[in-house]
C-alpha cells in the first residue's frame, strides 16, 4: 500500500490532504490549550472557595471551630486547597508535554510538507516542459510532411505539363526535394524528442512521483502517530494526579469519621456553665395569719439578702430569678465579675496563661539582650555593652508589670474558685487537666489556691530571678555529645573568629548549622567534629533543614 502507486494521479488531493492532516493537529493543540486555561480557572475558583469559608483570624468565628465538625470542616477546605493544586499540576504538564511539544512538531511538519510539495511541483513542470517540446517537434514534423507532398505534386503537375520550360521543371524538382528533406530532419528530430519524453514520462510515474509520494506518505503517518501518543499523553497528565486526588478526598472522609458528637457536646457545656446550682423550691408564704410576711429561706431572693456570692451580680438583680438576668452591655469589667462563675474562671484562667506567656517571652528577650552584652564585653569592636542597659532595664520592667498583674488576675482566679465549693468532682478533674495542659511559665505564679477544705491559700515562690552569668556563652560548647546540624550556611564575608567561642570563616566556605540565632546575632556553626563556634548572623546565609529537630524555615 503507497501512495505514489495508488494515487500517483492525485497529487492536488494529497495537497488537500495533508494540509487538513495540519489543521487537525492545530485544533488538537487549541482543545489542549483551552483545557489547560479550564482547569487554571478551575483551580483558581477552588482556591477561592476555600479561602472565602477560612475561618478568619482572632474573630469569633475562629472561636467557633474548637467543635470536631468544624475542625472536620477546616479540614475539608485545606484538602480542597491541595485538590485545587492537583489541577494546576494537569494545567502546567499538558502545557508543557502536548501544547509546547506539538507545537514545534507543527512547525517542523509545514517545512517538511512544503519541502516535498516543492519537490513535487518541480517534477510536474520539468514533464510539462518535455511534452511541450514533444508536442512542438510533432507540429513541425506534420507541417514538413504537408509542405512536402504540396511540393512533390507541384512538381508532378510541372514536370507533366509541355507547356513548362525545363528550367521551372528543374527548379520545381528541386523544392520538392529540399522540403523533403526538411520533412525527414523533422521526423528524426520528432521521434527523439518522442524517445526523450517517453523516458522522462517513465521515470515522472515511476520514479520520482512514488518516492515524493512516499515521503508525504510517511509524514502524514507520522502525523498520525504523534497526535495518537499526545492523546495518550493527555490521559496519562490525568492519570498521574488521581493517587494524590485519592488522597485528598480520603483525608476528607477521615476528617469526617474524626467528628465527635458527644465531645462537641461537652465543648457546650464547657463554653456555656454557669456554676449556679439551680434554684430550689419556693415555700408557700401565707397571707392569711396576722403577722409580718416571712420569706423562706429557700427563695432565691432570700439567699441573695443573705449575700451569697454564688448568686450576686453586682446587687442590681435582687428579687429575680439568675436565669433571667439581663446580661450587662456596658464594657466589660477587667475581672469579668459580669460573666458566671464557672464561665468567669475560665476567662481569668485564659488571662493568667496569656500573661505567663508574655512574661516567659520577656524573659528570652532578656537572657538574649544579656547574651548579646556579654559578648560585647568579650568583643568590644562588635559592639558598646553599655548600649544594652538601656534595653534590659526596660524588659526588667515589662516583666515587673506583667508579673504584678498576672497576681492580680490569679487572686481573682482564687476569689472565683472559692466561690465554686459545689463543683462537681469531674468539672475539678477537667479543670486539673487543663492546669496540667497549660502550666504557668513563671516560678512566681500562685500554686495550690484550694486548700483540702476549699479555702484559698496562695504560697508564694521562693526562686529569685535567673542571672545569665557570662561563661554560659562558653560553656555551651562543654556538651559532650556533638549537636546534630539543623542546616546549612554560607559565609558571605570572611571573619575572623579572634575571641574564645568564635570560629574563623572564609567568604565563600559552607559550614553546618547546629544552632540557629536566637535573637542575639550569632549563629552557631561546625566546621568539622573539633572545629565549632559563633559566627555573626549577617556575615551567613543560612539555610534550614525543615525535617531537623528545631528547624522551622528555610532563611
Amino acid at each position: 500500500m503507497s501512495w505514489g502507486t495508488e494515487l500517483w494521479d492525485q497529487f492536488d488531493n494529497l495537497e488537500k490532504h495533508t494540509q487538513w492532516g495540519i489543521d487537525i493537529l492545530e485544533k488538537y493543540i487549541k482543545f489542549v490549550k483551552e483545557r489547560t486555561e479550564i482547569e487554571l480557572s478551575y483551580a483558581k475558583q477552588l482556591r477561592n472557595l476555600s479561602k472565602k469559608y477560612q475561618p478568619k483570624k482572632n474573630s469569633k468565628e475562629e472561636e467557633e471551630y474548637k467543635y470536631t465538625s468544624c475542625k472536620a470542616f477546616i479540614s475539608t477546605l485545606n484538602e480542597m486547597n491541595d485538590y485545587a493544586g492537583q489541577h494546576e499540576v494537569i494545567s502546567e504538564n499538558m502545557a508543557s508535554q502536548i501544547i509546547v511539544d506539538l507545537a514545534r512538531y507543527v512547525q517542523e511538519l509545514k517545512q517538511e510538507r512544503k519541502s516535498n510539495f516543492h519537490d513535487g511541483r518541480k517534477a510536474q513542470q520539468h514533464i510539462e516542459t518535455c511534452w511541450k517540446q514533444l508536442e512542438s517537434s510533432k507540429r513541425r514534423f506534420e507541417r514538413d510532411c504537408k509542405e512536402a507532398d504540396r511540393a512533390q505534386q507541384y512538381f508532378e503537375k510541372m514536370d507533366a505539363d509541355i507547356n513548362v520550360t525545363k528550367a521551372d521543371v528543374e527548379k520545381a524538382r528541386q523544392q520538392a526535394q529540399i522540403r523533403h528533406q526538411m520533412a525527414e530532419d523533422s521526423k528524426a528530430d520528432y521521434s527523439s524528442i518522442l524517445q526523450k519524453f517517453n523516458h522522462e514520462q517513465h521515470e515522472y510515474y515511476h520514479t520520482h512521483i512514488p518516492n515524493i509520494f512516499q515521503k508525504i506518505q510517511e509524514m502524514e503517518e507520522r502525523r498520525i502517530v504523534r497526535i495518537g501518543e499526545s492523546m495518550k499523553t493527555y490521559a496519562e497528565v490525568d492519570r498521574q494526579v488521581i493517587p494524590i486526588i485519592g488522597k485528598c478526598l480520603d483525608g476528607i472522609v477521615k476528617a469526617a469519621e474524626s467528628i465527635d458528637q458527644k465531645n462537641d457536646s461537652q465543648l457546650v457545656i464547657e463554653a456555656y456553665k454557669s456554676g449556679f446550682e439551680p434554684p430550689g423550691d419556693i415555700e408557700f408564704e401565707d397571707y392569711t395569719q396576722p403577722m409580718k410576711r416571712t420569706v423562706s429561706d429557700n427563695s432565691l431572693s432570700n439567699s441573695r439578702g443573705e449575700g451569697k456570692p454564688d448568686l450576686k451580680f453586682g446587687g442590681k438583680s435582687k428579687g429575680k430569678l439568675w436565669p433571667f438576668i439581663k446580661k450587662n452591655k456596658g464594657a466589660t469589667p477587667e475581672d469579668f465579675s459580669n460573666l458566671p462563675p464557672e464561665q468567669r474562671r475560665k476567662k481569668l484562667q485564659q488571662k493568667v496563661d496569656e500573661l505567663n506567656k508574655e512574661i516567659q517571652k520577656e524573659m528570652d528577650q532578656r537572657d538574649a539582650i544579656t547574651k548579646m552584652k556579654d559578648v560585647y564585653l568579650k568583643n568590644p569592636q562588635m559592639g558598646d555593652p553599655a548600649s544594652l542597659d538601656h534595653k534590659l532595664a526596660e524588659v526588667s520592667q515589662n516583666i515587673e508589670k506583667l508579673r504584678l498583674e498576672t497576681q492580680k488576675f490569679e487572686a481573682w482566679l482564687a476569689e472565683v474558685e472559692g466561690r465554686l465549693p459545689a463543683r462537681s468532682e469531674q468539672a475539678r478533674r477537667q479543670s486539673g487537666l487543663y492546669d496540667s495542659q497549660n502550666p504557668p511559665t513563671v516560678n512566681n505564679c500562685a500554686q495550690d489556691r484550694e486548700s483540702p477544705d476549699g479555702s484559698y491559700t496562695e504560697e508564694q515562690s521562693q526562686e529569685s530571678e535567673v542571672k545569665v552569668l557570662a561563661t554560659d556563652f562558653d560553656d555551651e560548647f562543654d556538651d559532650e555529645e556533638p549537636l546534630p546540624a539543623i542546616g546549612t550556611c554560607k559565609a558571605l564575608y570572611t571573619f575572623e573568629g579572634q575571641n574564645e567561642g568564635t570560629i574563623s570563616v572564609i567568604e565563600g566556605e559552607t559550614l553546618y548549622v547546629i544552632e540557629e540565632d536566637k535573637g542575639d546575632g550569632w549563629t552557631r556553626i561546625r566546621r568539622n567534629e573539633d572545629e565549632e563556634g559563633y559566627v555573626p548572623t549577617s556575615y551567613v546565609e543560612v539555610c534550614l533543614d525543615k525535617n531537623a529537630k528545631g528547624a522551622k524555615t528555610y532563611i
